[in-house]
């Protein structure tokens, strides 16, 4: 594309240099003295100033100026070129068709390489497109891989990992509670035993010399009992 710019500029330049040129002999030739024409003495032409606004008509006998063509109405590079050659020589002619020759094929070539460079576009925006969507895939399948890797499973329903580390601890947390109490109620327990334990042998040893105490008691009033026996039949017997 500034290939091509710079040629149309160029173009132009040309254009502009070429018509000034024109301009300028034009002046040249219209300042010129006309050469005389072989005509009869007497016989005189006047100038004759011609109906539409164009280049002085001068006798016959001098330089013609021919009428200046108007302006292109085609815009177009062939009808610049046309237009181009109605404000040169014929001399000038080939170098401007040399020119112009230069400027299609540069300007076909440039065509050329701005449809291989869009083609290249469109493949690379399709590659793009198409990496684009392997990146998406790609994406996805990392979320779904991440959300199992995170996901775990308990009593068949399925929970995340920070959701199930609390559920854990929590339950650690609780089994360890349930067990403090139940441990300290196991210790009052055996302090409790213990003490019932201690009154029982308390109760034993006061039992067993209460026993003692008893059959001893039971022995002297067995014997007392059989002295006093003895004395009745003592005096039944003297009586």
């Amino acid at each position: 594309m500034i290939k091509l710019l710079t040629l149309r500029a160029f173009i132009l330049a040309v254009l502009i240099t070429c018509s000034n040129a024109v301009q300028a002999q034009d002046s040249i030739k219209r300042k010129a003295p006309a050469k005389p024409a072989t005509v009869a003495p007497k016989k005189y032409t006047p100038y004759v100033k011609p109906a539409t606004a164009g280049s002085p008509a001068v006798n016959s006998g001098s330089y013609r100026q021919p009428a200046a063509p108007a302006a292109p109405v085609d815009k177009s590079l062939r009808g610049q070129y046309q237009y181009l050659l109605t404000k040169v020589y014929n001399y000038q002619q080939p170098l401007v068709s040399a020119l112009v020759k230069n400027y299609n094929d540069t300007l076909s070539t440039t065509r050329k390489q701005l449809k291989a460079a869009q083609a290249t576009l469109a493949q690379q925006a399709q590659t793009i497109d198409t990496l684009k969507a392997t990146a998406n895939n790609k994406d996805q399948s990392l979320v779904q891989a991440q959300a199992k890797v995170d996901e775990v499973s308990l009593l068949g329903i399925p929970m995340k990992k920070t959701t199930y580390n609390w559920i854990m601890w929590g339950l650690v947390i609780v089994f360890g509670a349930v067990a403090a109490i139940v441990l300290a109620r196991s210790g009052a327990h055996s302090r409790e035993a213990k003490y019932r334990i201690k009154l029982y042998n308390e109760l034993d040893e006061e039992y067993k010399t209460y026993k003692a105490k008893a059959n001893e008691k039971e022995k002297k009033l067995a014997r007392e009992l059989q002295t006093e026996r003895n004395k009745l039949d003592e005096l039944l017997g003297n009586s």
